[in-house]
């Protein structure tokens, strides 16, 4: 296969230009700070020419998400953006969206929840909708999140799934990186046309309902499917993450593991695992280089849903101390990450410390990273917040 060629590009623009060859019918989104630069892009190169896709500017984020909730009805490829705040004001279309089985995607660049008001990065935002039925990707960098968004369809459209995909806003959105974007004619190696069957999409020849009225007979058994899919997915996001790293031919990574649901890179016997998710990854694995951290190993979580705790608890079956990095607060109980990581250890012996840092965009340096290895212990009674 021809060697494709890096280009250095604002992560913004590397995921414009991914969607456009993914070639979606039906783009919708209005623009919110960091996301802004991805839906611009989006809109210039429909206006130049040089995307096909029908480009629906709506007046708000609940306006976007209806519209390509909608066209997806209709049996089209679609895609929206957003952030923060207007992720939340999606919040009832979102739940619409799985609860229909309609496979939208969705990037979501992550912004801190007002108030007080905040534009720069945490995960606040999309851990208020984690629970919503959507497939949930996070990137750490340019290259994973092109790759995870081409991923992304291919998993919904096969179990007709949303999918969003979460990429740091500002950190990747706004800086530049070497990156490839693949073309179109090889993503559609991967990614064929959306499948659609008869009756899973609004079409006059072949008349059908879609969101129902589901009475308590009904609508118990339809959100039990939809758990059931989320979970059945699991398989395929792994399967498809080997198809696709052959086919875009890839560069074999120096991680340990490296699946479609995490990355893990270390020793092979580390005592300390650091767990996070998102660019914050590259600042662990630059602290890590110093050779006092040689028995300490970081855990890269690619998917939040559905959640891997069975390949979480083999990694950590041996490790005598975790250190969860998260940027989202629990507000009251322990942070999301901690929550669902915690859950699958059944080992009582593994000491699980859960760390909160980068809240509104606070930097994570590498003298944090060390700090929080300092302050690991056994009493893990409530989350530590890592201000400085």
């Amino acid at each position: 296969m021809q060697k494709q060629k890096k280009q250095f590009l604002e992560g913004s623009r590397a995921i414009a230009m991914v969607i456009a060859n993914i070639q979606p019918q039906v783009v919708s989104a209005y623009p919110i700070t960091p996301q802004t630069h991805i839906v611009e892009d989006l809109a210039n190169l429909h206006a130049s020419g040089k995307a096909s896709f029908e480009y629906v500017r709506a007046e708000s984020e609940f306006s976007a998400a209806s519209i390509v909730m909608g066209a997806s009805a209709t049996g089209a490829r679609t895609y929206s953006a957003t952030s923060g705040q207007g992720l939340l004001l999606m919040n009832e279309v979102v739940y619409c969206i799985s609860g229909l089985r309609l496979p939208v995607v969705m990037t979501d660049a992550n912004r801190a929840v007002s108030a007080p008001i905040n534009i720069w990065n945490d995960h606040s935002d999309t851990m208020t909708v984690r629970d919503a039925g959507w497939l949930q990707f996070f990137a750490e960098n340019h290259q994973e999140a092109v790759d995870q968004h081409i991923l992304a369809y291919k998993i919904a459209e096969k179990y007709r799934l949303p999918a969003m995909v979460n990429v740091d806003g500002f950190i990747l959105t706004h800086l530049f990186e070497p990156v490839i974007i693949p073309e179109p004619t090889l993503i559609k190696k991967f990614l064929p046309a959306r499948p659609i069957r008869i009756g899973e999409a609004l079409d006059p020849k072949h008349p059908s309902s879609l969101g129902e009225f589901y009475g308590p007979e009904f609508y118990f058994e339809a959100r039990e499917k939809l758990h059931e899919n989320l979970l059945a997915s699991a398989k395929d996001i792994n399967t498809e993450y080997k198809n696709f790293q052959k086919i875009f031919a890839r560069e074999k990574s120096n991680a340990l593991i490296d699946n479609g649901f995490l990355e893990y890179c270390g020793p092979k016997k580390p005592k300390t695992i650091i767990i996070a998710m998102g660019s914050v990854i590259g600042t662990i694995k630059e602290t890590l280089k110093d050779k006092k951290y040689q028995n300490v190993g970081v855990l890269k979580i690619k998917c939040f849903r559905p959640f891997p705790h069975q390949e979480i608890a083999t990694i950590l079956k041996d490790v005598k101390q975790v250190a969860i990095l998260e940027k989202a607060s629990g507000n009251g109980t322990f942070s999301p990450l901690y929550l669902e990581i915690s859950s699958g250890i059944r080992d009582k012996k593994i000491i699980i410390n859960n760390f909160v840092a980068g809240l509104g965009g606070r930097d994570i340096s590498r003298n944090l990273i060390k700090k929080m290895l300092r302050l690991i212990s056994a009493k893990n009674i409530k989350p530590v917040f890592l201000g400085k």
